[in-house]
C-alpha cells in the first residue's frame, strides 16, 4: 500500500528464471516509509511462453502467475492486467531480468502522490551501467522520444519500461499493441488524452541473461519497426480525427 492505495506490480517475462525470484522479492520487500507497512501489494508475473522454469519460480516466491503464449511484450501486460486485483489503484511495470533498480520505485511513486497519472522512469546517461544499454537501444530511443517531442511538443527523453500509471488513467487509454509498441502507445495516448505526465531519473543496469531484444538483429529491428511504426500510427489516427472534426464545423 501507499497510504491506502492499493499497488500491483507487473513483471513480463519470458525465459528468466535466473532472475525472476531475486526482482520478486525486492519488490515484496519494500517498504512504505511514510505510512508503514509493504509497499507493493501485489507482483502478477505473466510467463510468456518460457521453457524454463520461470513460472514455478515465480510461484515460489509469492508471485501471481498468468501465462500468455502469444509472444510479445504487449500481449503479456495485457495478460497480467487481466488478471491482476480488482483493488489495484497504481500499476508499475517492472522487467524480469535485474536491469531495473527496485528500490528506486519509492521515488517513481511519489509524483502519483501528487497527482501525476503516469510516471515514467527515464535511464540517464549519469545513472546507466556501462554495457546495460546497446547502441541501438540508445539511438532507439533517442529518435523515438525525438520524434515524439516533434510531433506534439512535449518533453520526452526516453520510452523506459520502468513505469507508474494509476489505474484509471490505464483504463482511459485503452491499450491495444500486443508487441513492441506497448511501451510508447501508452505514452503518446497519455499525451493525447491531456494525462499528467511525470519523468523520473533512474538507474539502468546490466540485465542477467541475454536480452531477447537488443540480444538480436531481428529483435532489434523488430522493437525499431514496431516503436516508429505505432508513432505513426497513433499521430496519424489523431490527424484524421482532426480533420474531420473541423470539417463538421
Amino acid at each position: 500500500m501507499l497510504g491506502n492505495r492499493y499497488i500491483t506490480a507487473i513483471v513480463p517475462a519470458l525465459n528468466e528464471e535466473p532472475s525472476i525470484a531475486k526482482v520478486i522479492r525486492d519488490l515484496l520487500r519494500l517498504q512504505d516509509l511514510e505510512f508503514g507497512g509493504q509497499l507493493i501489494d501485489q507482483v502478477v508475473v505473466c510467463d510468456n511462453g518460457s521453457t524454463d522454469a520461470t513460472s514455478k519460480v515465480a510461484m515460489l516466491n509469492g508471485a501471481k502467475v498468468v501465462t500468455e503464449k502469444e509472444r510479445g511484450y504487449g500481449a503479456a501486460c495485457l495478460a497480467a492486467i487481466k488478471v491482476m486485483s480488482e483493488r489495484t489503484d497504481i500499476v508499475v511495470f517492472v522487467d524480469a531480468d535485474q536491469s531495473v533498480a527496485v528500490e528506486e520505485l519509492p521515488a517513481l511513486l511519489q509524483p502519483v502522490t501528487q497527482g501525476a497519472d503516469l510516471v515514467i522512469g527515464a535511464r540517464t546517461s549519469e545513472l546507466c551501467q556501462s554495457g546495460s544499454l546497446t547502441i541501438p537501444q540508445r539511438f532507439g530511443n533517442w529518435l523515438a522520444s525525438f520524434l515524439i517531442r516533434k510531433l506534439w511538443q512535449v518533453p520526452v527523453t526516453d520510452l523506459g519500461p520502468f513505469r507508474a500509471i494509476t489505474s484509471t488513467a490505464l483504463r482511459k487509454l485503452r491499450m491495444e499493441d500486443r508487441r513492441y509498441g506497448w511501451t510508447v502507445e501508452m505514452q503518446v495516448k497519455a499525451i493525447q488524452r491531456g494525462l499528467q505526465i511525470i519523468e523520473v531519473p533512474v538507474s539502468s543496469l546490466r540485465r542477467v541473461g541475454k536480452s531477447k531484444i537488443s540480444g538480436t538483429v531481428r529483435g532489434v529491428v523488430g522493437a525499431g519497426y514496431g516503436i516508429l511504426t505505432k508513432i505513426l500510427q497513433l499521430y496519424l489516427r489523431q490527424f484524421t480525427a482532426d480533420v474531420l472534426t473541423r470539417a463538421r464545423v
